[in-house]
């Protein structure tokens, strides 16, 4: 009898296990997987262009990688501070299609550069260390193309600059490592001059800097926001002038590298009203001494706010909030559905050889929508530490691209707290979860790849196959980032006004939207287009607005 009455109470108390709430991990969301357990460089920076393939490099001075260079290519460079000669690339394509990757050959030193994609999809990336740092290097989309280089590209050096995408075309290239300057490319047969930008020398900490890729985004006016070390101006380029100074954050804390905080300029919204607002957000970063401390070993913990601004305000004010974990390193990245996902870095230390600590391993999705007190969620946790020169990327898909993490001054993969990465990981948000799959849209038409103009009324048509909510459908049009060091440059969503949705037939809808009206809402250039159902994205199509 009380062997049965045992038994019976394991059963039972089995059963309970089998059928409890699941724990806080399991209640989290999103999923990952890992797409290559190497692609041998490590993805420091990455751009993803127009055909579905990501460009991916490192440095050419971190030695041998572990990826050959094909037909027995080699570089040849005397002014290498490794290797002079070194069979092995420093750049990858990965084809996100097939989960693939193939070498691309890069000449000079790419490390700590940055870039922009051009309106016709090539992506230009400028500067670097040593010979590279006034290269411009051209990397055209195509099946079978590779890096071109232009010596002298660039007036000044370019270390750890920003890049800009703007309304006319052109690039905008601001600051680096003792440029407190900025300059535009092409030169389109213009004055071939740099242009001084003293807010730089302002923000910038004697032997630290912390003013080094300065958040930079294109306002509604056409303007530029510049953010450096913890305040921001607002800079009119086309005549060097700043016509507005904004606050600094609260607490004064340095939100910029080394003390490496991220940033998103937020969903931009009813673009066809008189006045359209824009708004920044700013997570993460180290305190104020923190990279001096991580010099002599001791790893302050890292930030855990945001501040929120709305930068058109004619009196704007930061807000803080306060994220569930403390960050340093941490990439934003805009998710489809207008919210942003917080991934990467580590919880002390700072940016910088060997200066991080405590990976912070669980992405955080920002709702900006939500009221105050509940806009941050928890996500499931990766297994792979993700701290200096990681990067993560929106893939057309729906899914985030994660790769990188190198903190040493070469590949090292023992006897370090945090091996070079090499590997590739997807992170799927939770809507991406197959029970959303009868909420989900898809786009019949137009097809990807379509040109659309300013101002234009454009029909989206799509298919749901569950009940749709046809207040809760909106069009968003998203840019592609180019990411390093914790900052996704030129990366924008923008929200089309929508008129009502029709019923074409069964599970066929069709939806009119207004696209933005001009370059200052939208730059010339490629855009991935979805359809959200219930913050629910389709896959997204390729638009070129111009």
């Amino acid at each position: 009898m009380i062997r049965s009455l045992i038994l019976s109470f394991l059963f039972w108390q089995l059963i309970l296990l089998l059928f409890a709430k699941p724990s806080l991990t399991d209640a989290a969301g999103g999923r990952w997987e890992l797409l290559q357990k190497s692609i041998g460089v490590s993805a420091m920076h990455m751009q993803l262009l127009k055909n579905d393939r990501v460009v991916i490099f490192d440095r050419t001075d971190f030695g041998k990688s572990n990826l050959s260079l094909p037909n027995g290519q080699c570089r040849n460079d005397p002014n290498e501070l490794a290797l002079k000669m070194d069979c092995t690339a420093h750049s990858a394509e990965y084809d996100v299609a097939t989960n693939t990757f193939r070498a691309l050959f890069v000449q000079t030193d790419v490390w700590c550069s940055s870039g922009a994609v051009m309106p016709d999809g090539r992506l230009i990336q400028t500067g670097g260390f040593n010979d590279g740092e006034r290269r411009v290097r051209i990397f055209t989309p195509c099946a079978s193309c590779d890096w071109k280089e232009i010596e002298n590209g660039l007036v000044a050096r370019r270390w750890y600059a920003t890049n800009h995408i703007l309304p006319d075309g052109q690039q905008i290239v601001i600051g680096g490592r003792r440029q407190f300057n900025y300059e535009f490319y092409p030169k389109n047969g213009g004055p071939a001059n740099t242009y001084s930008l003293p807010f730089l020398v302002q923000t910038n900490d004697a032997g630290i800097e912390n003013n080094l890729y300065p958040f930079v985004f294109l306002n509604v006016d056409g303007k530029l926001f510049v953010f450096a070390n913890n305040r921001a101006v607002l800079l009119d380029y086309a005549n060097n002038k700043i016509v507005k100074t904004y606050p600094e954050i609260p607490g004064g804390d340095p939100r910029c590298y080394p003390s490496t905080g991220s940033a998103v300029l937020l969903p931009i919204k009813n673009l066809q009203a008189q006045f359209v607002e824009a708004e920044v957000l700013v997570c993460g970063g180290a305190p104020k001494g923190s990279y001096k401390q991580a010099t002599k070993g001791n790893f302050v913990g890292a930030l855990n706010t945001c501040a929120r601004m709305k930068i058109t305000d004619p009196n704007p004010q930061w807000a803080l909030e306060t994220m569930p974990q403390a960050r340093v390193m941490g990439d934003m990245t805009l998710l489809p559905n207008g919210n942003v996902l917080i991934i990467n870095g580590g919880s002390a230390g700072t940016a910088g050889w060997e200066y991080g600590r405590d990976p912070v391993l669980n992405p955080v999705i920002y709702r900006p929508d939500n009221e105050l007190g509940s806009r941050f969620e928890l996500q499931n946790p990766t297994t792979i530490p993700r701290m200096y020169h990681s990067t993560a990327i929106l893939l057309r898909d729906g899914r985030v691209l994660v790769g990188g993490s190198n903190p040493h001054m070469g590949y090292t993969f023992t006897n370090v707290l945090f091996p070079t990465e090499l590997s590739l990981e997807a992170f799927y948000p939770p809507y991406l979860d197959s029970q959303f799959s009868n909420l989900r849209p898809k786009i019949v038409s137009p097809a990807s790849q379509a040109e659309l103009s300013y101002g234009q009324k454009l029909a989206v048509r799509f298919s749901v196959t569950g009940t749709l909510a046809q207040k809760l459908v909106s069009v968003t049009m998203v840019a592609p980032s180019f990411t390093t060091h914790s900052f996704s440059m030129s990366h924008r969503l923008l929200v089309l006004d929508a008129e009502k949705v029709t019923n074409l037939e069964k599970s066929t809808y069709e939806v009119r939207v207004t696209t933005p009206g001009s370059g200052n809402l939208a730059p010339s250039g490629y855009y991935l287009l979805y359809v959200v159902h219930q913050e629910i994205p389709s896959e997204g199509i390729w638009v070129q607005i111009q």
